[in-house]
């Protein structure tokens, strides 16, 4: 039996049909998704890391006739790439929820009854107000621990009647722990980490609307992407809408077209474009 390792150490059979969803979910044209899952049957040895596996995955789609297939299936590492610090992800966070009819807004300072606290995104939508807690991890096998709700609810409890805020949430581009997730249950909180809850996990709200970080081109330099972070430019969708904006890096017209081939390829199948 062939063995996978996982981020965090831990290990699980190798499933066909766990790499098969991923390519799938992904984007990956359906003519190249069973030649992808040759791909990597082909090289699989036991205690193959899911990195390998990735890495595997990125080699087949870069040869292949869509080479940008690959910006659609490294969702999860252009996200872990939004750092090293935790702003473009409280960014990315506003816009996944501005796209669900949220009103948001980021990195706001208000007193609290006791202290005043920085609240990374503040969210309306129907006469409800959340107070979310974006967290961001640089490392895939990193969760959060308990300690985060139990400060998150804290926080809550600081701000909630002089600002009127409805609920808390914690949203993470990594895992929760079950005790994160017992808490947030018991205490009324809602969780959103990379794969819960099931349904309505971050990679769900990725999924369903479409949107991709810009850290997921690959035609854009790691120099580059971080000016355009730091300008909270955070989606593909930005520069698919507004090419303009990729004319403040200097950089030759040819890499240009290039960026917006990619980017308008990744948009292509964006909802409300």
């Amino acid at each position: 039996m062939i063995t996978v390792v996982k981020a965090n150490g831990e290990t699980e059979p190798f499933s066909q049909e766990k790499v098969l969803s991923s390519i799938k979910r992904s984007g990956i044209p359906k003519a190249l998704q069973d030649e992808a899952l040759i791909h990597i049957q082909e090289r699989l040895k036991d205690q193959i890391s899911t990195k390998e596996i990735y890495r595997h995955i990125l080699e087949f789609l870069d040869r292949s006739p869509e080479p940008f297939a690959k910006s659609k299936y490294s969702l999860k590492q252009s996200i872990m790439d939004l750092g090293p610090t935790g702003y473009p992800f409280e960014d990315f966070i506003a816009k996944i929820l501005e796209d669900m009819g949220y009103e948001t807004k980021v990195r706001q300072n208000i007193m609290g009854k006791c202290i005043s606290h920085e609240i990374d995104v503040i969210a309306e939508k129907d006469g409800k107000k959340s107070m979310v807690e974006a967290k961001f991890h640089n490392n895939p096998g990193t969760r959060s621990q308990v300690h985060v709700a139990l400060y998150t609810k804290a926080r809550f409890d600081d701000i909630k009647e002089q600002h009127a805020f409805d609920e808390a949430w914690i949203v993470t581009n990594t895992k929760t722990t079950i005790d994160v997730n017992t808490y947030a249950k018991c205490v009324g909180m809602k969780v959103i980490s990379w794969n819960y809850p099931d349904g309505d996990s971050l990679r769900d709200m990725i999924d369903r609307s479409g949107l991709h970080p810009i850290t997921a081109l690959s035609t854009i330099s790691e120099k580059n992407k971080s000016e355009l972070l730091k300008n909270s430019i955070v989606m593909c969708r930005d520069i698919c809408r507004d090419s303009s904006i990729i004319d403040r890096l200097a950089i030759s017209r040819e890499d240009k077209e290039k960026i917006l081939d990619e980017a308008r390829f990744v948009c292509s199948t964006e909802q409300n474009f």
